[in-house]
């Protein structure tokens, strides 16, 4: 960490002293000079909440450090005693301590983190104010004022708080309805009413895919604590060409909306990408709340673009920041974060597989156009594996927490589709000029800050990929059985999340009247509307992925039998047997339960679903009953309730597509 890059706005980095403890104090808005004159060292980060503390809010402190320190976290009151404690330590790079009192009385506050027994060796104070201090100010006219920079630091600080946000035992299932509760519960947010504004009481009503959600996450942050934010127009990918960025939009320019690009943009780009300029939006209803069309791809003809129309009316300025998200939601997608990890034209970079470098708000970027965040690394123990924890939106606006394994990040190499893999936010700096700008690759690996970009992951094979997550997940041999209930049990997630999802459609179906339009092709699996919100193609293609994997573990541990404590004198072919039984034991005891068309419940097992693959092949329609998207075989009890089908043209479309699911390859767009 380095002191000058320290963070500004109440952030004091302090060190532990080798076998004595260090006190944390941290004053409100502390000026970047303060902040490294006062410091007593640079292995711990101190963050109070709010910015400005006072004592009608309650008092909050998170505590980083980037090594695995011991102590215990204290508040002390200005009187000299103990208002909290916590000896709860967070995370594994960086680590994290919270503790927080609800009612904390003017004075001067000290946090310490001591070992037990140990005397103090520095101190810093935390000053509450009696009265409600004056909320921070901001330019005329803007919302939001870079006053800090993004670093190691404010990277640290970022892990935490997104762990800390999304955190519960792991055996916990974790959803949301929209994403908006997980930031209004203030157990969760340590950044809730940060700024002193009430700024997280206004009602939004934001519903952000999966894409949006990691975007919105890191603008969240960045708002509060002062840092720099922007985001790319992209394509998605067309005719065999990866996913490309054309143009990209810094926080300091809210009113440069982002249009889809026109046709010709992709040849302009190709001849001079720096002279392509974002044209102004056509106004639609309510302006900042429409949403814009993906962007088109390019003619292979300039002489066929139509004459440009006359220029529309000046866009309007965001006015705050969910109307800025508004503007950020309209544009991103998951083509974004697809981008070829060698192009230094996009929002995010590639980075090696280390537990040091895949933290809690790291970007996995699915081939197949799905993205999520790491939130927590749940360590190897006994022999159970170690697993990465993810959160991810779906197109119905929920928020669920799942388990890094083969049926949810899939790994494939395909031109068309970009790169996928773990990545990072870019870092965002400014220039001497005075601009924001996005560092090169080749800046962030010489960057001391920062120096974790690599291309090894498009250079791996899927096999690859998936041995080097399971040696950073589980660095010692595991039990075979153990480590294959846990791929069961991430399978039995991913079908309760589609429990949900398949429900979802089915009470939108029982209050909407017609048929959901299907779109054509490849589009079945990225498109806008209803058809996005309560269709499954993506999600079912996963699941079946995921059914081959559980099915054929046992052949897994066999290939990779130095990964597993096989018991001395068992050959390879008896453990393949036991694992055999195990799998159909697990698969016979594991239940499900989902409505069907006349509201009764209908339990399956998990080896139900895994024995109906083949059925889900064409079960994502929402226009379909439920039952029938549970693959439920005709003229059984089961299917005796179904009263919808999907249009003939539609099960003939479907049809068409059903060798993609067959044969497991995700098509492109031609």
């Amino acid at each position: 960490m380095l002191l000058a890059r320290r963070l500004a706005a109440a952030a004091t980095a302090l060190s532990l002293i080798a076998g004595g403890f260090c006190i944390l104090l941290a004053a409100a808005a502390v000026s970047p000079a303060k902040a490294a004159a006062d410091s007593c060292g640079d292995e711990l980060t101190v963050l109070p909440s709010p910015v400005a503390p006072w004592k009608g809010a309650p008092l909050r402190v998170m505590v980083v450090s980037e090594k695995p320190l011991e102590g215990v976290l204290s508040l002390v009151a200005p009187d000299g005693s103990v208002a909290a404690k916590s000896a709860d330590r967070h995370g594994a790079s960086p680590y994290s301590w919270f503790a927080e009192v609800a009612t904390p009385a003017a004075g001067t506050w000290h946090a310490t983190l001591a070992r037990e027994g140990a005397a103090p060796q520095c101190a810093h104070e935390i000053v509450v104010s009696a009265r409600k201090p004056e909320p921070m100010r901001t330019p005329s006219g803007s919302f939001w004022q870079v006053r800090n920079s993004w670093n190691t630091t404010s990277e640290a600080l970022f892990s935490a708080w997104i762990e800390k946000l999304f955190d519960a035992p792991p055996e916990q299932d974790l959803s949301w309805k929209v994403w908006h509760e997980v930031l209004r519960d203030r157990s969760r947010n340590f950044l809730f009413n940060y700024l002193g504004r009430d700024e997280d009481s206004v009602k939004g009503g934001l519903r952000p895919d999966c894409a949006d959600f990691v975007y919105f996450l890191r603008a969240y942050f960045a708002y509060k604590m002062g840092l720099p934010f922007g985001y790319s127009n992209c394509s998605r990918g067309f005719a065999g060409k990866p996913p490309k960025c054309y143009q990209w939009f810094d926080i300091e320019h809210p009113e440069v909306t982002r249009p889809a690009p026109p046709p010709e943009q992709e040849v302009v780009a190709s001849v001079t990408p720096a002279a392509a300029t974002p044209p102004a939006p056509k106004p639609g209803l309510l302006g900042l709340f429409s949403r814009s069309q993906p962007p088109a791809e390019a003619s292979a003809d300039p002489a066929a673009i139509p004459p440009a129309n006359p220029p529309p009316p000046k866009p309007k300025r965001p006015a705050n920041f969910s109307e800025y998200l508004r503007d950020v939601g309209d544009v991103v997608h998951t083509g974004a974060v697809r981008v070829s990890a060698n192009d230094d034209n996009t929002d995010f970079y590639t980075v090696p597989l280390t537990k040091q470098a895949l933290r809690p708000g790291t970007v996995y970027a699915d081939p197949y156009g799905h993205v999520l965040m790491l939130v927590h690394l749940v360590p190897e123990a006994n022999g159970t594996p170690g697993v990465f924890l993810a959160v991810d939106a779906e197109p119905d606006g929920s928020i669920t927490r799942k388990r890094f394994w083969r049926g949810n990040f899939l790994f494939v190499h395909e031109a068309s589709l970009g790169s996928p893999g773990f990545k990072h936010f870019r870092p965002i700096v400014r220039d001497k000029g005075g601009a924001l700008r996005r560092l090169s690759n080749a800046e962030i690996g010489k960057n001391p800050n920062y120096g974790d970009f690599s291309l090894e992951q498009s250079q791996m094979s899927a096999e690859d990929f998936y041995d080097r997550m399971d040696d950073v997940m589980s660095p010692e041999p595991l039990d075979p059985v153990k480590a294959m209930t846990d791929a069961i049990t991430s399978l039995n997630e991913q079908v309760k999340t589609r429990v949900t999802s398949v429900e979802n459609g089915r009470k939108y179906q029982e209050k909407t009247s017609g048929d959901t339009t299907m779109p054509d092709g490849a589009s079945i699996f990225e498109t806008t509307g209803a058809w996005e919100d309560y269709s499954t193609p993506a999600r079912d293609f996963r699941l079946l992925i995921a059914i081959d994997v559980v099915r054929g573990y046992p052949d897994h541990v066999a290939r990779r039998s130095d990964r597993y404590a096989i018991p001395p004198g068992k050959s390879a072919a008896d453990l393949k047997n036991e694992l055999q039984g195990v799998l159909a034991s697990e698969l016979a005891a594991r239940k499900i339960s989902y409505t069907r068309s006349d509201g009764s419940q209908w339990t399956l097992s998990l080896k139900d679903v895994v024995d109906r693959a083949a059925n889900f092949e064409m079960a994502y329609n929402p226009n379909d009953c439920v039952e029938l998207r549970w693959g439920a075989p005709d003229n059984s009890q089961e299917s005796s309730t179904c009263k919808r089908h999907a249009p003939a043209a539609q099960r003939a479309k479907m049809s068409d597509y059903r060798t993609w699911f067959r044969e497991r390859h995700w098509p492109t767009h031609a």
